[in-house]
């Protein structure tokens, strides 16, 4: 038996917050003279390993990007699969991440879903909200310029004048209000763009882009990218001594 310990030796600094643009699921299956819903299956089955790869690490925040609110351009098969994948995974795996520990969020506006896929997902958001081994916030129909508008919304609506508005407040309004902004995006396919991902959150995130495929971004490829964080120089815009 592979001794973990020796595998993966423990990487200091940890990030608290995980970002992943989960990217390169129609391009597996292509290669693999497959639909491209096969590619966004394989996609939700290998988010699972991951979520268990980031509590074996000790990651205590990861945010998947599942669906952006312009994914509602693709074609309606596409866009009606990918709703179809998201109640499947609802139904067969929640179970499973709550017994591991995992509380499940949602970030991003549900106001274009079906009543039951709505119910679906507060009932899982439900049933894991006091499990603390890991914080998985799922970003469906998320988009981050929609959500610093509708955080500026919520500022107006609650009367707060305009000079007494501060980074904390937009903070305090954003979909992520509570948690500590991201350490590191992780982006697969090999692509260099943000795609409208955690805009506010990652201003000063680290990246990492790797050209393997969602689908085969392993345990051992996230460790390759909490390996290189750990390496990296943070300064925030100022200078170490």
């Amino acid at each position: 038996m592979t001794n973990t310990h020796n595998r993966y030796p423990p990487l200091t600094p940890l990030p608290r917050h995980v970002g992943m643009i989960m990217d390169g699921n129609g391009r597996w299956a292509h290669r693999r003279g497959l639909p491209r819903l096969a590619g966004h299956r394989a996609g939700v089955e290998n988010l699972h390993q991951v979520l268990r790869a980031a509590v074996d690490f000790g990651v205590p925040i990861v945010t998947v990007y599942a669906f952006s609110s312009e994914n509602w351009q693709r074609p309606e098969e596409e866009v009606q699969g990918l709703l179809n994948i998201l109640r499947d995974s609802l139904q067969k795996e929640v179970g499973e991440l709550h017994k591991n520990g995992v509380q499940l969020r949602h970030i991003g506006d549900l106001t274009p879903l079906s009543d039951d896929l709505k119910e679906q997902i507060h009932a899982a958001v439900d049933l894991t909200r006091n499990n603390d081994q890991l914080i998985a916030n799922v970003a469906f129909n998320y988009g981050g310029r929609q959500e610093i508008v509708e955080a500026v919304r919520q500022i107006i609506r609650a009367g707060i004048p305009a000079e007494a508005v501060t980074a904390a407040t937009i903070d305090d309004h954003l979909y992520t209000a509570g948690i500590p902004d991201v350490d590191l995006i992780i982006r697969t396919s090999g692509e260099m763009r943000l795609s409208n991902f955690l805009l506010w959150q990652g201003a000063y995130a680290e990246y990492y882009i790797t050209p393997v495929y969602w689908p085969d971004f392993d345990k051992d490829e996230f460790y390759k990218a909490l390996k290189a964080f750990s390496q990296r120089d943070r300064r925030y815009g100022g200078l170490n001594t």
